[in-house]
This record gives structure tokens, C-alpha cells and sequence, in this order.
């Protein structure tokens, strides 16, 4: 039904700059060009969106993600009409999904959210989860370590904090963050107390933090917990903008802090982070999608459709009963209609 010449073939999954026919990712790794200062590669606001949940990304079940011609030229400024029947649309089957995955009860789901300051996490986990059943889903924001966890290895507190089978878990920030902030301010490191100089946190250091990423997920993948890891990109632009308006409007001040500045005066160098993590990090079984995130609703619906995805590849069940309690159920039918 769409046709493109834009077809995206890159792992991890780099969601197309839709504002540009221009742009291009080099399989197997993300261009440094495409995450530092670059906001001409972010989604800059077109499109009523297609049904297919391809379009956004390339899977690693070999489909691609397709943008037809006709919706390159169509800019908007805010959230198109079209969109909002896809989001609800995609939202009941999420429902639907997570129900089938907690009846199943083989396998649990966990989605890693990653982004900069003001970048729409906590919005994004609002809009894409707010109507699945909270008993089968649990967010968990990271702040920094507590005393307590900086007594155990790095991903204890994570490893901790995993849905169970037959559920969702969600985690705001994660394991990556020792990796990208604590990469950015190698200081970071000497609270946990096995290195005493920042001198020690070196090249070494950095692929054994890697090196026990990629087992930790493995370990997870091997075991029935799916992964799925999105990077919310957005623009140095639009950061300041929110940031503003996190100032201007009283009832949002709650949400800027002056830190938010100095760790803004380090873009370039937290970009630098993201890329090197992501190349280092996304493999099949915990897969990298990097979705522009100037315009909310897009990252929104674009996340809930990768979402979906992992979750229909998962295969679920909902259980079938054995014979007997079959023949039960059948029996306890005629006794209720019997009833006077």
C-alpha cells in the first residue's frame, strides 16, 4: 500500500528524520553525526501516520520501515487529527497484549527509556501506559545511588527491580546510566569504592561496564524477559524551549533545577556517551531504537508501536485448560443455569 525510497536498514533502529530526504545511518552502528549538535536530524513535525508498525523502525525479523512519499510534505505543528485515532487504537492493543502476556505468564517485558533532560519520559509513560492494567505493570525511576546500593556492583539495584513473568516493567533511566552520566563525570565511579582514582576509570574500565551490560541482558533474553531500549533524542533546541517553559510557567517550575544547565553545558560530551553505549549495547536480543523527540506525540506513538511489536513477537498464549478441567467447567455451567 506505501511506497518509499526511504527505507531504513540500520541496527540499532534509527527512526528516520522524516523532515529530510537527506538522511542515512550505516548499518550496525550509529553515526556520530546523527546524535552530536545535529538538529536537522530530529523529526521536525509531518505525517498522519500509517497503521504499519514498520514504518518507524527496522526489526530484526529483516521488515523495514517505509514513509510514503505523500506524507513528506505535509508539516504540522501539533498533534494531526489522524493521529489521535491511531493512538487510541494502538493503546486498546497494548491492553489487549499486555493482558494476553500476564495470562500467559511465560515470559515478562522490559522497556528501557533513556534521554536527556526535558526530553518527555515521564509524559511518554503517561500517554503510552496510562491504560493498561496497573496490576501487570511497574515503573521504576532511577535517581542516583543511595549509600545502600553503592555497596553492591552497579546493576544490583536494576537486577532488583525486573518485572516478573506475565509482567511490564518500565525503567525511567536505567543500568545505562552508569555508562553515559557516570561517563561524562568518571568521578562518579569512586563512590562505589573499588577505584581510588578517577585515573583508574579508563579505556579497561569502560569496556568491562559494557562487557557486563551485554551479559546482564543476555542473562534476561536467555531467561524469558524481552527487551526493548529507546533512546528519546531530542534537539538542543528544543531542550532549551522546554526548559524556558519549565520557567515561564509557574505550575512547571517544579520541574527545572539549575543543574539542568550545567549538565546541558555538556551535550556534546553525553552524546558522545549515548552514541558509544548504543553501538556497544544493541544487540538482537536487547535492540536500540533511537526515536527523535522534538515533537511529543510523535515519540509517543512511535514508542507504543515498537512496543507493540516486541510484544506480538513474543508469540503469547493465553493458557489452554487440560480436559478435565474442561469437563468441570462445563459441569459448573449446567449447575449455574440450573439454579432456581
Amino acid at each position: 500500500m506505501y511506497r518509499s525510497s526511504r527505507i531504513l536498514e540500520a541496527s540499532p533502529h534509527i527512526v528516520p528524520d522524516f523532515s529530510s530526504r537527506h538522511q542515512t545511518a550505516g548499518a550496525g552502528t550509529v553515526d556520530k553525526h546523527l546524535l552530536s549538535h545535529r538538529s536537522d536530524y530530529l523529526f521536525s513535525g509531518f505525517l498522519p501516520l500509517p497503521s504499519s508498525h514498520s514504518v518507524y523502525s527496522a526489526v530484526h525479523d529483516d521488515r523495514y520501515g517505509f514513509l510514503p512519499d505523500a506524507l513528506l510534505s505535509a508539516s504540522v505543528l501539533q498533534v494531526p487529527d489522524t493521529v489521535q485515532p491511531s493512538l487510541q487504537e494502538e493503546k486498546k492493543k497494548l491492553y489487549e497484549l499486555q493482558e494476553k502476556l500476564y495470562a500467559d505468564g511465560s515470559q515478562s517485558l522490559l522497556v528501557v527509556l533513556q534521554a536527556m533532560d526535558a526530553a518527555g519520559k515521564d509524559s511518554l509513560i503517561e500517554h503510552v501506559f496510562g491504560g493498561v492494567n496497573p496490576q501487570g505493570c511497574e515503573v521504576t525511576s532511577f535517581k542516583a545511588p543511595s549509600s545502600k546500593e553503592y555497596g553492591f556492583d552497579f546493576i544490583w539495584r536494576h537486577y532488583t527491580a525486573l518485572p516478573e513473568k506475565g509482567k511490564i516493567g518500565i525503567f525511567n533511566r536505567s543500568h545505562y546510566e552508569s555508562v553515559l552520566v557516570c561517563k561524562v563525570h568518571p568521578e562518579y565511579n569512586l563512590s562505589e569504592k573499588v577505584w581510588k582514582s578517577v585515573d583508574e576509570i579508563n579505556e579497561n574500565f569502560w569496556q568491562n561496564r559494557y562487557e557486563s551490560i551485554r551479559d546482564f541482558e543476555k542473562h534476561l533474553a536467555r531467561n524469558g524477559t524481552k527487551i526493548v531500549k529507546i533512546f528519546l533524542h531530542v534537539s538542543p533546541e528544543e531542550q532549551k524551549q522546554r526548559f524556558l517553559d519549565r520557567i515561564n510557567e509557574e505550575d512547571k517550575n517544579w520541574k527545572f533545577s539549575a543543574a539542568d544547565l550545567k549538565e546541558r553545558a555538556r551535550f556534546g560530551d553525553y552524546m558522545e556517551a549515548y552514541e558509544e553505549a548504543i553501538n556497544e549495547t544493541s544487540k538482537e536480543h536487547a535492540p536500540w531504537f533511537v526515536v527523535p523527540a522534538d515533537k511529543k506525540w510523535f515519540a509517543r506513538l512511535t514508542a507504543l508501536q515498537i512496543i507493540i511489536d516486541a510484544l506480538e513477537d513474543m508469540n503469547l498464549k493465553y493458557p489452554e485448560l487440560p480436559e478435565n478441567e474442561k469437563t468441570a467447567l462445563e459441569e459448573a455451567k449446567k449447575q449455574l443455569e440450573n439454579e432456581k
